[in-house]
């Protein structure tokens, strides 16, 4: 099993180091949705250690996301405040164990990451033709 899990590792390791900046940017918007489910379990389940373990982690991205808007682009400056109030809602939820409230910040964080896919898909295709890999 250690083998296994260790392979897994490095595929996952290999897969981050080798990615497009369009590519890392799709691992975080997943790797926030796998947060964002994982704390609206553990708010079902009344694990609060969980809950805001993973309301942090899902956090993290979405400052990470901040992070790297490039504010010369008109849409970076539309996305930021739409991550400020996703951020808000994380707090806000984590406050009041609001099932509700991660389900809206899914609904958001769901919308960005399949616009993402396409504006990934658009560009490949502009620059290999018709090639869909996303």
């Amino acid at each position: 099993m250690a083998a296994h899990t260790n392979a897994y590792n490095a595929y996952k390791q290999n897969s981050v180091t080798t990615a497009s900046p369009g590519e890392l940017t799709l691992m975080l918007y997943n790797g926030c949705l796998k947060f964002l489910n994982r704390a609206k379990l553990a708010m079902i389940d009344k694990n609060i250690e969980d809950k805001n373990y993973n309301i942090q982690r899902a956090q993290a991205i979405i400052a990470e996301l901040m992070s790297t808007l490039n504010m010369d682009v008109d849409i970076s400056k539309q996305m930021l405040p739409l991550y400020e109030y996703i951020n808000y809602r994380l707090t806000e939820s984590n406050i009041n164990s609001d099932v509700a409230m991660i389900e809206e910040v899914e609904g958001l964080v769901t919308e960005f990451r399949d616009t993402w896919k396409e504006v990934l898909k658009i560009t490949r295709q502009q620059q290999y033709g018709n090639v869909e890999q996303v």
